[in-house]
């Protein structure tokens, strides 16, 4: 069943409390996905350096390595913020390929949630107000972020497996529905060299739309595209550094209501999700239409 949630702010008097917003929305869609939940915060830095999100299931030990020998491995100062099992590296950007290959040697076990410049993914097994609880999402700005509850159905209740699932480059997926061709597809992704890690759908579909887009296409063609080449039922919400996009299959039977006013753009598979967001009251809603690309950028 699952429920997503999306929210791209226009306002940037608002950027503050995207994640008091967020967390918000995502816990009143609990009901329709307990067993795990995640968000992606896009923040309102201009900074040029990267970000890499990290997940461990020992955090104590492989936070304390990745703090006292990351540095000095890639010559370049790593700052670390630690958030629960979770911990956001900054670094300089030329530094990033080298940075992941060292995490990986000093920490195997270290899970990559997300990499780029203002993407950071925060997810984890749980009620959605456990969850957000564990990250203090509430107090977390930003000009933009997706979130998912999920109800497995094709894959283990796990860390790795709740959404949102991040492929490429400040970009993300989170995902209603269930895709039929996706076992053939990941086998024709790993084949061109794309790397997945789990058996989830979700990430065949974020590592569809990042390969497309490696290979020259915007977002708003992966999108398009995704609509003859993935089979099943689907509404996809995808994050990218500059704002969000949402594509529903050609039938659209999963639920999905969509809010917009000078100050926002909001997502929700049910409007309850919406209903405490500023002047709800004066928002244009509507349902997104079947196989309609809409995309909203800064």
């Amino acid at each position: 069943m699952c429920g997503i949630v999306g929210l791209f702010l226009k306002d940037q008097g608002l950027h503050a409390n995207l994640g008091y917003f967020l967390t918000s929305m995502l816990i009143t869609m609990t009901e329709r996905g307990p067993d795990s939940a995640g968000i992606a915060i896009y923040d309102s830095n201009t900074s040029a350096e990267a970000k890499i999100t990290i997940q461990s299931e020992h955090p104590e030990s492989d936070f304390e390595i990745i703090g006292s020998q990351l540095a000095a491995i890639i010559d370049t100062p790593v700052g670390v913020v630690v958030r629960d099992t979770h911990a956001v590296l900054g670094l300089d950007m030329d530094k990033l390929d080298q940075a992941r290959q060292a995490i990986g040697k000093l920490c195997p076990n270290i899970r990559v949630m997300s990499v780029g410049e203002k993407i950071e993914i925060y997810k984890e097994v749980g009620l959605p107000k456990n969850v957000t609880d564990r990250f203090s999402v509430s107090t977390m700005s930003g000009t933009h972020g997706i979130g998912h509850t999920r109800m497995a159905t094709e894959s283990a209740v796990t860390t790795m497996g709740a959404h949102p699932f991040s492929t490429g480059m400040d970009q993300c997926l989170v995902h209603n529905g269930s895709l039929s061709n996706h076992n053939s597809l990941r086998r024709k992704l790993r084949r061109a060299g794309v790397v997945i890690e789990t058996e989830n759908d979700t990430e065949v579909g974020a590592a569809y739309l990042s390969y497309k887009m490696q290979q020259g296409s915007t977002l708003q063609e992966a999108l398009q595209s995704s609509l003859s080449d993935l089979d099943g039922f689907f509404t996809f919400l995808v994050g990218t550094k500059e704002g969000f996009g949402v594509v529903r299959d050609p039938i659209a039977c999963k639920p999905a209501i969509m809010a917009e006013t000078d100050q926002y753009v909001a997502f929700g598979s049910e409007y309850r999700a919406l209903v405490d967001l500023p002047n709800i009251e004066t928002a244009k809603v509507w349902e997104p239409e079947p196989a309609t690309v809409y995309f909203w950028k800064h």
